[in-house]
């Protein structure tokens, strides 16, 4: 069914859902945050990781990692991981999977990826109810290493330096795949085309 988010779907921050497959990575102590919005339709988690993927923002997200990285990736690619066909996309890999969220880890072990989909409480079929909606999470995870001189967990300068900007990041991301739910009838289908 198709999506009433619209552009303007709105993002918050979140506590993360307990138990989920983020939250098992924030209880051995990386950092971890989370983000929500809902989104009119149902949807399914196939659906929210294929829209997250191609949006035009991750997009240069990949193209930037096709040439720092060499890690190129294609929309079809992202499709394929979408309907669990690959456990690989660009410089993540499936590290655990359920019906309604999938976490993946980054080429280097130091961070996470987590999306969620979940049916709002009381969302019916539209007869005699509420019209149903879905609640889209998406969420990061950052592990912490040991530094060489206190012995410390650590999460480095680096991420802390880059933090705010992650935050806003994340929100543009999330933002751009409700997007793409709303206005997925007037997208034409993304060809497979060259790696990004």
């Amino acid at each position: 069914r198709a999506m009433g988010g619209g552009p303007e779907a709105l993002v918050e921050s979140c506590p993360l859902p307990p138990g989920s497959l983020l939250d098992q990575c924030r209880s051995g102590g990386a950092y971890a945050d989370c983000y929500v919005a809902e989104v009119g339709g149902t949807l399914s988690l196939a659906q929210f990781i294929a829209a997250f993927y191609t949006t035009w923002v991750f997009r240069l997200e990949r193209v930037i990692l096709r040439w720092l990285a060499s890690r190129p990736s294609t929309d079809s690619e992202a499709r394929m991981l979408a309907s669990g066909e690959i456990d690989a996309f660009a410089a993540w890999r499936v590290e655990d999977r359920r019906e309604h969220e999938i976490l993946l880890a980054d080429f280097t072990g130091r961070t996470r990826s987590w999306l969620k989909t979940e049916p709002t409480p009381g969302a019916g079929s539209g007869t005699g109810g509420k019209d149903p909606r879905t609640r889209l999470y998406f969420g990061s995870a950052v592990i912490p290493v040991r530094d060489a001189a206190t012995g410390r967990p650590t999460l480095g300068r680096r991420f802390s330096a880059l933090l705010a900007f992650h935050k806003l990041y994340s929100r543009i991301l999330l933002r751009a795949a409700c997007a793409r739910l709303a206005g997925s009838k007037h997208w034409p289908a993304a060809a497979s085309g060259p790696k990004l």
